[in-house]
């Protein structure tokens, strides 16, 4: 029908998904991501036709920036040098983890795409970065702060492992698009699974569940 489409392919990387090869005109990356990998640059990237990316250029491009420094340029040669060999890694940890909390008895439900018989039309692949929802009966504090390798923060994409609790995003004030109305409550929690290894990881969480259930009773 002529109308534009935008997607943005932070979360699977050109790794796992070909959003132009699919007939998406403009694709967009935070670059932050898994494309610099190590949570040391602010960037992002545009993507699409010649036609539209030359309007861009023209149109918005002098007035909003875009201007990458050298340093950083060189940052993201060095994460994208690495990027398939970072999110087959990213892709298997996460994977292992998610079903293994979905067979936890105190998890209500994991949200990952890779748990389904069939990953959705498109996507070759998936990253680290899911949420699940504990059942009542834990203590969400006790776990974000008996965990050692995952720690608290809102970013994604790097080496380290992060946790963002469900409750942290609905202090925020209310925008169009709430938390809420995604189904974020205050027993959700966003995992995003780093590089320290699936066991280690495990562990890591499985110890803080213990001890967040033990505190709620």
């Amino acid at each position: 029908r002529g109308i534009p489409t935008i997607i943005d392919n932070s979360w699977a990387s050109p790794v796992f998904q070909r959003p132009l090869s699919l007939g998406v005109d403009v694709v967009v990356h935070s670059a932050s991501k898994y494309l610099g990998g190590h949570s040391d640059v602010v960037a992002g990237v545009v993507a699409g036709s010649k036609d539209l990316i030359g309007r861009i250029r023209g149109e918005a491009y002098p007035y909003l920036g875009g201007k990458l420094s050298p340093f950083d340029a060189w940052l993201l040669i060095r994460g994208l040098r690495t990027l398939p060999i970072r999110m087959r890694a990213h892709q298997a940890s996460g994977l292992e983890i998610a079903r293994r909390l979905q067979d936890h008895p105190i998890v209500e439900k994991v949200c990952h795409p890779g748990l389904a018989n069939q990953l959705p039309a498109g996507l070759t692949g998936t990253s680290g970065l899911f949420s699940f929802v504990f059942r009542d009966g834990i203590d969400i504090r006790t776990f974000a702060d008996r965990l050692k390798l995952f720690k608290l923060g809102v970013s994604w994409g790097g080496h380290e492992s992060l946790i963002v609790p469900g409750e942290v995003v609905l202090q925020q004030k209310a925008q169009p698009n709430s938390a809420m109305a995604f189904g974020v409550n205050p027993r959700s929690v966003r995992l995003h699974v780093g590089l320290e290894g699936t066991e280690a990881l495990w562990s890591d969480l499985e110890t803080a569940i213990d001890a967040a259930s033990e505190e709620k009773t």
